[in-house]
């Protein structure tokens, strides 16, 4: 017969399957440090040997990782995303850009459109309350502030999507771009005008959000996309003007 006695399961392998999960959800980031031994395996309620157990399955699994004197961190998983060579491409690739605003329209989209279907209450009070936040950093005039909520605020409605795929792939895409490896969110942020029309798109996409309308927060996040997108375009079309300027400037003087 094909049956088999049915055995408790390993408490070391119990924590293994809690701590993929934490990381699998996005709860435990890449880079993050766990607790020390002593108050993790208090929390998780389980001996400090099977909690040795598990912690080096996970390393051999690659999923965590120690740096001596300073505890066990959970690895970059991200960083294979993209080969340096890659990113490299990416960075002086000005129609890298737009395919990246372009992804990210479609993408947003449809995060934005399951955030306002599947997400918790819970899950859209953050999302409210981040951009409560931006407005509140509107108002002092910080665009290095704003621009670090405006990642927050999108990554919020991507994890309210409840995708874990969208998820991990979205973090490492903003990771990109808070190294300003696509463009710098900063730049954006420092034109008046150009911050109260961010302001508002993302009122926009909020709104729909908090209201549940799917099809209304996908449209908002893709006129927001537009917006970014035109306002690239424009500022790299005025740094060429600029640049023929000087050159045109420096030509004359040298006459």
């Amino acid at each position: 017969m094909p049956f088999q006695k049915i055995e408790s399961e390993k408490l070391a392998a119990a924590v293994v399957r809690q701590i993929e999960g934490l990381i699998l959800q996005g709860i435990l980031r890449p880079g993050e440090r766990l607790p020390s031994e002593r108050e993790l395996s208090e929390r998780l309620d389980v001996s400090r040997p099977s909690l040795r157990e598990a912690v080096a399955e996970l390393q051999e699994a690659g999923l965590l990782t120690t740096r001596a004197g300073s505890g066990i961190f959970v690895a970059d998983v991200l960083g294979s995303a993209f080969s340096p060579a890659l990113i490299r491409l990416f960075a002086h690739n000005d129609d890298a850009v737009f395919d990246y605003l372009s992804f990210r329209r479609d993408i947003e989209g449809l995060a934005a459109e399951r955030a306002a279907r599947l997400g918790s209450d819970t899950d859209l009070e953050v999302i409210d309350t981040l951009f409560r936040r931006m407005e509140a950093a509107h108002s002092k005039r910080n665009p290095s502030d704003e621009a670090e909520l405006d990642a927050q605020f999108h990554m919020a409605i991507v994890e309210a999507s409840h995708n874990v795929i969208m998820l991990h792939m979205m973090r490492a895409m903003f990771d990109l771009l808070q190294e300003g490896v696509f463009y710098n969110r900063q730049v954006m942020f420092r034109n008046r005008p150009t911050r109260d029309a961010l302001l508002e798109q993302h009122r926009a996409i909020n709104a729909a959000i908090q209201t549940r309308d799917g099809a209304a927060a996908r449209a908002a996040v893709s006129a927001h996309m537009d917006f970014v997108e035109q306002a690239l375009g424009d500022q790299r079309k005025a740094e060429r003007h600029e640049a023929l300027a000087r050159l045109r400037l420096r030509h004359q003087s040298d006459k």
